[in-house]
């Protein structure tokens, strides 16, 4: 473990270094945006056949494919992220105080990602206001796309709220060290802020991480999302109560997954080893293998209901998933990676940070693997099967891999842009840490005789 002593220059070194590696990744992350961006031009100018995703679908009758996928899979990133961020102020977790900010703006990421899917699915956008919004009072009520947007929107704005009111205590305390260029912005962030209000906001950031906590398993990714597929009964592969907590627990897969990964590049680009601690990510490796076992559990009731106990069609729906390639693969990674978490429990020599950022990377293709068979494998094995004279198999075009690129560098840039505006760090974590290497001197200094 480092000696060194956290300091507020620590958290302000990504705001106030530029460095070429930073800019070869902010143009990288551009260009797969603008990829993107050109491929949804042509959709927009051709329609969503350029997908093959039509009225008819692709493939056997899929007219849902890796644009769902994806879009429920970043929705699970940004949910696990503002939980797991929930639960480290309501339950005390101040072992990983120093990620909690990447969490809640892993969720901003997400959701912007996810909400780009609800337009880009949709093949017209405008639809958004004449349809969605212009009759809202009307679609709430019986539209599951509607379900989607009040929900993201709701989770949007907590989110948001949740992390604005965390600045205002370090954007007052370190304006002085923070760029002039922003003074407008950081004016409006901390518009009538007095050292008063920072007990009350204490209360109020509790008070919302335990919304989170309470509205996670109700209405968000282990309720409303869930809830979109199980209760069609024409879809056999979707169907079931299980949906909800397999949902969850993937969730947080994903969300630990990435947080592990964006925590080691901030850590190996500034420094930060003194800050995010191997500690860290071990704490993180175990959660992730809890959330896998979890899972793979809820996968195997699924798998074993199925096939032994439900009707023919439920029977049909689970055998064709269990016998897809891609499906098997998945579940060996996760499975393999589980072994491994397992194993460096009780070798902690097996541990190491390159390690665990592997079987984040190998988890986080797992799930969004998991999640697009999951769509697709719904479609082609409905209960009454009008698309079965539909020829050829649903794979992804380039338009659509194009859409995975182009969202995961809209996140990248979300982050590579709010490093050079806020700390990514909380300064409450560094007062933490701080005063946890004062009393660590305290305990080691030795004892002097009278």
């Amino acid at each position: 473990m480092s000696t060194k002593e956290p300091s507020e220059a620590d958290i302000l070194r990504p705001i106030n270094t530029l460095t070429k590696k930073y800019f070869i990744l902010y143009g990288v992350a551009a260009l797969g945006l603008v990829a993107f961006l050109i491929a949804w031009a042509v959709q927009l100018q051709k329609g969503l056949v350029v997908t093959g995703l039509g009225d008819w679908g692709s493939g056997g009758g899929s007219t849902w494919g890796l644009y769902i996928g994806a879009f429920i899979w970043w929705v699970g990133v940004a949910h696990g992220g503002i939980i797991l961020s929930a639960a480290v102020r309501l339950l005390g977790m101040d072992r990983y105080m120093p990620v909690a900010r990447l969490a809640e703006m892993t969720t901003i990421g997400g959701l912007s990602a996810a909400g780009f899917y609800i337009l880009v699915h949709m093949g017209r956008p405008d639809r958004m206001v004449t349809s969605v919004i212009g009759h809202y009072h009307i679609t709430v009520n019986n539209s599951p796309l509607v379900w989607d947007v009040t929900v993201i929107t709701a989770y949007f704005v907590l989110s948001a709220t949740y992390l604005a009111l965390t600045l205002r205590y370090d954007i007052s305390r370190l304006r002085d060290d923070l760029p002039d260029m922003f003074e407008p912005v950081y004016k409006l962030m901390t518009i009538g802020y007095t050292k008063k209000e920072d007990e009350v906001i204490d209360r109020m950031v509790w008070w919302l991480a335990a919304a989170v906590i309470i509205m996670a398993p109700l209405l968000l990714h282990g309720g409303v999302i869930p809830w979109l597929f199980a209760l069609l009964p024409a879809m056999p592969g979707w169907t079931g109560a299980i949906q909800g907590p397999m949902f969850l627990s993937i969730a947080l897969m994903s969300a630990i997954s990435g947080i592990t990964i964006i925590s080691y590049a901030f850590r190996r680009a500034y420094d930060w080893d003194h800050i995010i601690t191997d500690d860290i990510f071990r704490g993180m490796l175990l959660w992730l293998g809890f959330f896998t076992l979890l899972f793979l559990w809820f996968q195997l009731q699924t798998i074993i209901n199925g096939v032994f106990l439900g009707p023919t069609n439920k029977a049909v729906a689970i055998e064709a998933k269990i016998a897809h390639p891609v499906y098997r693969v998945a579940m060996a990674m996760m499975f393999g990676t589980l072994v491994y978490i397992f194993l460096q429990g009780i070798r902690p020599a097996l541990f190491s940070k390159k390690r665990a950022l592997l079987a984040s990377a190998i988890i986080l293709t797992g799930t969004l693997t998991e999640k697009v068979l999951f769509v697709v494998e719904g479609f082609l094995h409905p209960t009454f099967d009008i698309y079965a004279n539909t020829p050829g198999t649903y794979f992804p075009s380039a338009i659509e891999w194009l859409s995975l690129v182009g969202t995961t560098a809209l996140v990248a840039l979300l982050f590579l842009n709010l490093s050079k505006l806020v700390p990514v760090v909380e300064l409450h974590a560094i007062e933490h840490l701080r005063g946890d290497h004062e009393h660590s001197e305290e305990a080691t200094e030795p004892e002097v005789e009278a």
